[in-house]
Formats: C-alpha cells, sequence, structure tokens
C-alpha cells in the first residue's frame, strides 16, 4: 500500500523523471519520490490549470529499472 502522506511528500520532494507532452490523456510525467523508510515510489500524473490530477502511484519493479529508480533498464 502507497499512504495519501507518502504520495503528497513524493510529489513535493520528487523530481521529473519521464514527460509525456503528447500523452493521450493529456500532457502527464512520471516523477519518482521517496515513501516510508526512503522506498522508491513513481507517480504518473497530468498538470491541470487548478489541480495536478493523480493518475497512478507505484513501487517501481527493480527488474525494470535502473538503480536510482531513474530510468528504465532495456531488456
Amino acid at each position: 500500500m502507497i499512504t495519501t502522506a507518502e504520495v503528497r511528500s513524493a510529489m513535493e520532494n520528487g523530481e521529473i523523471i519521464e514527460d509525456y507532452p503528447e500523452d493521450s490523456r493529456g500532457h502527464t510525467c512520471l516523477v519518482l519520490g521517496k515513501g516510508e523508510k526512503g522506498r522508491p515510489i513513481h507517480i504518473v500524473c497530468s498538470p491541470k490549470d487548478e489541480f495536478l490530477a493523480i493518475i497512478t502511484a507505484y513501487i517501481p519493479d527493480p527488474n525494470e529499472w535502473s538503480k536510482d529508480y531513474k530510468v528504465r533498464v532495456k531488456k
């Protein structure tokens, strides 16, 4: 489980690692932040005029990401 507090903290202190300006949902981006005990959290979000839409939040699979969870690993 990812708590609301973890998502808020990750969004406030995280960094954009991927940007999707042409996404079918509108401009979206992938943010990497830290959760409880420093665990990595990825959040897909979409900035709107009056709010930030959180699309999903997940714990990234270490087999699919670099050790710092910033770059996708090609298989």
